[in-house]
Order: C-alpha cells, then structure tokens, then sequence
C-alpha cells in the first residue's frame, strides 16, 4: 500500500512519517536547512503479520508554490494521510491538497490532528469538528479523525495500527495482465549501477532483463532493467501499487525527466489531446469555460493545456461547467504526454494557484474533428462504463465505422491478457498493417446496403462510365470507413456477386458496358499498336491511319474501351494500354514514396523520360481517377487508392 501525505506546510507531514518509520525523509541540503520539504520524500514500514507487506509513504511539501509537487507525488497513491495542525487548524493548502485528493478520486484516507500537545482537548474537539465538516462534501467524508504528537508520541501508535489494518484491507489491483507503466517522479545515478528511474507502478508487471521504453520522448528510447527494487527491497520482479527503482541500461539520466513514463514498448505512444469526464471543485468561484488555459496534471507530469467542454448532462453545446458539475471534455495539451484510459488527471488555473477540477481520462487517442458529434459523445459513454468487456460492447455498437482493436487495447493499456468476447453477429478481420478491425453486426448490414446504393446514383449519374474507382466510391459510401474495413467490405459483396470490379473500377453487374463486333475488331487491330507505343501513348487519329479505319468510328470505340476500364485516356483523344499505365502508376508511387508522399511534374518527368506537358498530362488523369490528389504546385498520393494495385502485384 502506497500512503501519501498532505496538508499546509509546517503542519508535521515529515516529523510524523519519521515518528512512524523512523526515516527522515528530507533529503536536501536546502531541506534541512529551511527546515520545510521541497521535493518529495520516501519511507517504508513493515506491516506485522502480513507476508511480504509493506506500507511505502510519499512524503509531499506543503508550500503553496509546490502544489505541483505535492500532485506529482499524490497520483498512484492508495491511502491518503491529510495532516492539520491542532494550533493552526484549517489552513489554504489544507483545503487545496483536500481538493487534490478528492479529485484524484481518493475514497481512502485518514486526518491527524498533529501538535495536539501544544493545545487543550477543547481546541482539538474544535478543529476536528471543523474537519468533519470540510470532509463531509468530500470523497473522503466520513474518515477517522486522530489526535496525535510526534513530539511525546500521543496516538501515533494508534494511528500506525490503523494504517497497518488499511494494509491488510487494500483491495488488489488491477489483473496483471496490463501492460506495464511507471509514472517517473525521480532519476539519478549511481556508481556501479548507472540511471535509475523511481516511481509508482500504475500498472503492470517488471521483471529483471526486460525491454522497456521511455515516452513521450524526441526519439525512440529503449532500455533494459538492469535491477529493481520495490517498496525499497531487491527484488527480481515488481508490480502494480509499488514503489519502484528501476535501474537502466540504454538511458542516461539526462535523458529522463519528471512527468514521463517507464512503460512496456507497446504502450510508448503519446498523445497530445485526450477526452475526460471531468468534475469542477465544489469550492471553485467560477465555471470551467472552453478554451480556458489550464496546467493539466497526470501521472508526474505538468503540463499546459486547454479545455474544449463537449457536453455537460445532455447539452452538447455547453460551453461551461459550474462548480459541482461534472462533464465531457477535451483538454489539448501544448506537447505530447503518456496516458491511459482510467488515469486520474487534476487541473490548476493557468497561474497554478488554484486547484480547478479533476476527473479521468476516457480515451487518450480523442480526435479533433467530430469531437461534438453524438456518434462521438456515444462513444464517450460507451469509454465510461465500468468493465473492459461493456467498453468494447459500447463502442462497436457506437462506432458505425468500426473499432481498431490495436487502438482499443493501447487506450486501455491492455497488455498480454486475451481481449474480451465481441458482440454477436460483428465483423473481425486481421489487416497486414493496422491489426485487427471489428465492425458491429448493424453498421456492417448498413454499410453493406450503402455501396450498392452509392453505385446505382453513380451509373444514373454518368451513364457512360465503367464505375467509379474504389477509394473514389468510398469517398461515396463510406467516406470515414477505415481502409481495412472498406477492403473486407468490397471483398464481401463481389464474393456475394452484388458488385463487379475491373481493375480498381468497381460497377454494378447489370452496368457493363457492350462492345459491339466492329468494337472487337478495331480494339484487335490496334492492341499491339498500343502495347508498342509504351509511355508516349497513342493517338486516335495516328492510330486510325496505322490501320486504315474511319477516325470517328475509332474515336467511339476506344471511348467505350476507356469506359470498360480496358484503356486509359490521359488527355483528349490520347490513350494508353492498361500495361503502361499501370507502369507510369508504379513509378508514380516509387516517386512519391521518395518525396514523403509527394511528387512535382519535374520530377516525374525526370523518372520517366516523358516531356514536361505529357507528364503534366499523365499526372493530372491520375488526378482525374482518384491516385492522387492536387494541392498547389504537388500532387499527393491517396494512401486508400487501390487503383492498379492489382496490376503492380
């Protein structure tokens, strides 16, 4: 069990933990000197009669400009230890660090009233009713209140045996299964050892050889635990709700700093905006606005931020959230942080002088488009509900464009555990590159009706064309499918024979285009002609004097073969064979591989030894069926486009 401290500062948090380990947790120069904490100190103590228990305190500094300290430390505990002075009573940072620990969502916890020996027991039945009072609105109303003085020993072994039956009451944590992740709060090094990191485990098991990554970080950081101590005892694996120093080998300390995350490799993906249901401080003057600045607190880290309120009760255009009320919001950070689904995260004012709201973060992945929309705000319901198993059954009946297990079991720091049964009647399939995909039974039956329906307004549309290409009529019928999906979707209905694909055209059966016999003939005759002709193409009028035909009567049947998919006009009246097309589409695509997705006519031109107009020419038809993309002075290539996928394979 993991015991934090807090209270106003020279209320006794430190002397009372040396009172109950023996261990004075200042460590600083500048601490003993000032006589106050300034960073966060640690201490251990045996429970009696429990196998391998032992309680670890976080010692927090109580000045009011090291609240972000105090949170720092405060994130990852079990037991919450609110200290008050008997003198003093109620102090500024004895109702913030309340605020703090209510927020992080503390139900267990315990008050000491210290110093009672410099007082008469009417001040002390004074200053623990008004405890009892500044607890009751409180997660923590209703916890025990004790007397105690470190000084002459008065209740502190009452208050040590209390925390010895919380040991043995602590409920377990979560299934080891999870991925492993330690908030950092601390790095140093040390002779013969190298950097260590310290922290609290939130989840997850560490063994001695593992490989673990540093995150968020600007550039990918491996390392390998070397040796691990937990709850300050050598140990060859730690776990989750325990002190940890992990000693590195891959890390220099430099490198590591307050607030980033020690965590299996799997899980080191930051994020830079996440959604969160979010509670404003009963206590807090003013309502909580969108685009308020605000220092966001999770795990060690602090970090600036912005709030955008998603919906408050059943009003998604509220744009503030008073004091009491809880809310969806979205807090965009200014750099990237780590998190997790059900990670507490607390908000101070953009000065971090008060303490604002808290709550817990939903998905960390949240988008920053249709963040309002009540497919989204569904969604969000569905990231709230209590188990694993009523998450993923709410978001695939929620998402009518399917569910990224992959992105699922990263939000929810899923680690080796098997993931929980999907509803009856949904889609699963396995992509190459983005893992695996699940559809509900409903939205795949919907999107199953909306491609034949997209296809038919098409062909009404443009009589005279094949069909569109397939990412052109996903953009049609299911603009926001994800591709592997699409795929399967396309797949699925050509097995079932409602659509028919020609190359990366893709028509209803009953619109295929007839070619008439004098069509057989001409398309025959100029077959070797244009295989022949290679990049440069061929031209109707050339191509009509090559074999002696009528050039109109040319002209209509290489139209209908380019409208069968069997031809591609680049420009007016110039025509290329599919082979050489799909060559030009290969190297378009090397091209564009080479230049981040990009590609310029000057450079396709110098790839394949075409003039500057025919390459513009060529460039803009691929333009035209949907391969790539104009902006400006570029052309970009779609990443979703099948077109001549089959041919480069």
């Amino acid at each position: 069990m993991i015991v934090g401290t807090a209270g106003h500062i020279d209320h006794g948090k430190t002397t009372l933990v040396r009172a109950l380990t023996g261990v004075d947790t200042d460590r600083l120069p500048e601490e003993k000197k000032r006589g106050i904490s300034i960073e966060l100190g640690y201490a251990f103590l045996d429970v009696p009669g429990m196998a391998g228990g032992r309680i670890g305190f976080i010692d927090v500094p109580g000045h009011e400009r090291l609240v972000h300290t105090m949170l720092a430390g405060a994130t990852g505990i079990d037991f919450s230890l609110l200290l008050v002075a008997a003198d003093d009573g109620v102090m500024p940072q004895t109702r913030e660090h309340l605020a703090v620990l209510s927020l992080l969502g503390l139900t267990r916890g315990a008050v000491a009233l210290t110093k009672v020996d410099r007082v008469d027991a009417q001040r002390v039945a004074q200053v623990r009713g008004e405890m009892q009072a500044l607890l009751a609105p409180s997660s923590l109303a209703g916890a025990p209140v004790l007397a105690v003085s470190a000084h002459t020993g008065e209740g502190v072994a009452a208050l040590r045996d209390l925390l010895f039956d919380a040991a043995r009451t602590q409920p377990p944590h979560a299934a080891d299964g999870a991925a492993f992740r330690l908030a950092i709060d601390r790095a140093f090094t040390l002779d013969g050892v190298g950097t260590v990191v310290t922290g609290t485990v939130h989840s997850g098991q560490v063994a001695v050889g593992d490989e673990l990554a540093l995150t968020p970080a600007a550039a990918a950081l491996t390392a390998r635990v070397r040796s691990l101590h937990a709850q300050n005892r050598a140990v060859a694996q730690a776990q989750t709700g325990q002190r940890c120093a992990v000693a590195v080998a891959g890390i220099a300390k430099e490198q590591v700093t307050r607030g980033q995350w020690l965590v299996a490799p799997q899980s080191a993906t930051p994020t830079d905006r996440f959604d969160a249901l979010l509670t404003v401080w009963h206590e807090e003057a003013k309502a909580l606005r969108s685009g308020t600045p605000v220092h966001v607190h999770i795990g060690a880290a602090d970090l600036i931020g912005s709030v955008a309120v998603l919906q408050v009760g059943d009003d998604a255009t509220a744009q503030a959230l008073a004091p009491g009320a809880s809310a969806l919001v979205q807090l965009v950070l200014r750099q990237p942080m780590a998190a997790c689904r059900g990670d507490r995260v607390v908000l101070r004012d953009n000065s971090a002088v008060r303490t604002l709201a808290g709550g817990r973060v939903l998905d960390p992945f949240a988008p920053a488009r249709y963040r309002r929309t009540p497919q989204r705000l569904a969604e969000l319901h569905a990231w709230a509900q209590p188990t694993a198993e009523a998450r993923l059954a709410g978001l695939v009946a929620a998402s009518p464009f399917g569910v990224s297990l992959r992105r699922w079991a990263l939000a929810e720091g899923w680690g080796s555990q098997p993931l929980p049964a999907l509803p009856e009647g949904a889609l699963r399939l396995t992509d190459a590159t983005q893992g695996e995909w699940v559809l509900g039974a409903a939205h795949h039956q919907a999107a199953r009706a909306a491609v034949p329906a997209a296809l038919a307004a098409f062909h009404q549309r443009e009589p005279n064309a094949l069909g569109p290409e397939a990412a052109r009529l996903r953009r049609l019928a299911a603009p926001r499918l994800p591709e592997p999906l699409w795929r399967a979707l396309l797949a699925a209905l050509r097995a079932d024979g409602q659509i028919e694909l020609r190359g990366a055209f893709v028509h209803l059966p009953e619109h295929g285009l007839k070619l008439s016999a004098t069509d057989e003939r001409l398309a025959q005759k100029v077959a070797p002609l244009m295989a022949e002709a290679g990049f440069e193409g061929s031209w109707v009028r050339d191509l009509a004097q090559a074999v002696q035909e009528n050039e109109t009567l040319m002209r209509t049947t290489l139209a209908r073969l380019a409208q069968r998919g069997e031809l591609h006009q680049m420009a007016k009246d110039l025509y290329y064979a599919p082979a050489s097309a799909a060559r030009l589409a290969a190297i378009l695509r090397e091209v564009a591989g080479q230049g981040g997705g990009e590609i310029t006519a000057a450079r396709f031109r110098d790839a394949t030894a075409l003039g500057r107009k025919r390459a513009i020419q060529v460039l803009e038809y691929f333009d035209r069926v949907g391969l790539l993309r104009r902006v400006g002075d570029v052309h970009k290539l779609r990443s979703d486009s099948m077109l001549f996928a089959e041919q480069a394979t």
